[in-house]
């Protein structure tokens, strides 16, 4: 009752509070009870989700069954008339959807070292990134789960984030708090098989992440440089996994381009806050007085990035691993365009929540990245 009052009175919606008062709990038999001397037998509709209020439906005129099986809905339907049933979504769906598989994506970073060091062919190596992947994997599959947990008020607040399963009320909050350190505990128990090295790394990216989330995400700009740095960590990562040389130009390349990305994050978020008529994201130190300038440190952030690459190109590094250097100037133009492309589809709202998902689905990102691949290899 304690609880239940105050929402109703802020609520202004419902003529009558009915609770549970610390004293008797309004549940099962005791509910029907309040209802049917309160009502009277069958002169009250009833809306419940569990086999306890079975009770009360048998009392009831009708009945709504919300998030739950047909089991329950025929169950009901032998003591009432049922109105409508509302099954609850399909687990299965709604933890693939919490794991956020498809942002293992932004994983594969891990196997850059491996491609940049011309060692794709040699099984060991690459059985050994393919086990930094899917470590980074379940590792960013918990920190995700943790994060959605920690997010619930801001995300259901947001216009497509409410839509996660947390926050949607799709997945029980306790089976969350299970599986975040679950999945992070497989990750680094995994990641033993790559060396003592590359766990420290995975650890420190779960570390850093963390702090991201607890305190960090809500501080300008500095949110946005740790994002950049945990893309980077995978590529490093990626290098200590397969015991390769970390290239100074591929550490600042990725550094500037993922900085160049979160930003890009940010102002998409902005943007959306904009078109929804609100002034500032909930959760973040971001307003929409902010997006101009996150436009133009996200645009310069990934043209310098594309300055790096072509000062590589003269470095003696590129001369040692490139028969023909010269070719990689063609990634220079294609990247240019690829990094006005994406903030060019921002500022016109067009822009996915997160910019690598946008990349792994938009045609003309894929061009890119096979154009970018054909650069490479004729350069080899």
């Amino acid at each position: 009752m304690l609880l239940v009052e105050p929402i109703a009175k802020h609520l202004g919606l419902f003529e009558q509070v009915i609770a549970s008062d610390g004293q008797r709990n309004l549940a099962g038999s005791h509910k029907a009870q309040a209802l049917v001397d309160a009502f009277g037998e069958k002169n009250f509709d009833y809306v419940a989700n569990g086999r306890v209020d079975l009770e009360v439906w048998r009392h009831a005129s009708g009945a709504w069954v919300v998030n739950n099986d047909t089991a329950l809905a025929e169950a009901v339907a032998r003591l009432t008339r049922v109105h409508a049933h509302w099954p609850a979504p399909a687990r299965a769906k709604a933890w693939l959807k919490a794991l956020r598989l498809h942002q293992w994506l932004k994983n594969l970073l891990v196997l850059v070292p491996l491609v940049m060091a011309h060692r794709v062919f040699e099984p060991d190596a690459l059985w050994q990134a393919m086990i930094a992947v899917v470590s980074f994997g379940l590792c960013a599959s918990g920190v995700y789960v943790l994060n959605d947990l920690l997010d619930l008020v801001p995300d259901r607040q947001h216009p497509r984030k409410r839509q996660r399963p947390f926050a949607a009320g799709h997945l029980p909050l306790l089976q969350g708090i299970f599986a975040a350190p679950a999945l992070t505990l497989a990750g680094l128990a995994l990641s033993i098989a790559c060396g003592l090295n590359f766990t420290l790394v995975l650890l420190t990216y779960y570390v850093l992440t963390l702090a991201y989330s607890l305190r960090f995400k809500r501080i300008v700009m500095i949110d946005v440089v740790m994002l950049a740095g945990l893309y980077t960590v995978r590529i490093i990562g990626g290098a200590v996994a397969i015991d390769a040389e970390l290239s100074f130009w591929l550490l600042a390349f990725s550094m500037f381009m993922f900085l160049s990305l979160a930003l890009l994050k940010r102002y998409t978020e902005l943007h959306a806050m904009l078109a929804s008529g609100k002034n500032k994201a909930s959760g973040r130190g971001y307003s929409v007085e902010d997006l101009p300038l996150l436009q133009s440190l996200g645009a310069a952030s990934g043209y310098i990035a594309v300055m790096v690459m072509a000062l590589y190109i003269n470095s003696p590094q590129s001369l040692e691993l490139y028969t023909r250097p010269q070719a990689l100037w063609l990634l220079c133009p294609v990247l240019l365009y690829w990094v006005s492309r994406v903030w060019i589809v921002a500022h016109r709202g067009q822009m996915h929540d997160d910019p690598i998902v946008f990349a792994a689905t938009d045609r003309v990102s894929q061009v890119v990245v096979a154009l970018c691949g054909i650069f490479l290899l004729s350069a080899i």
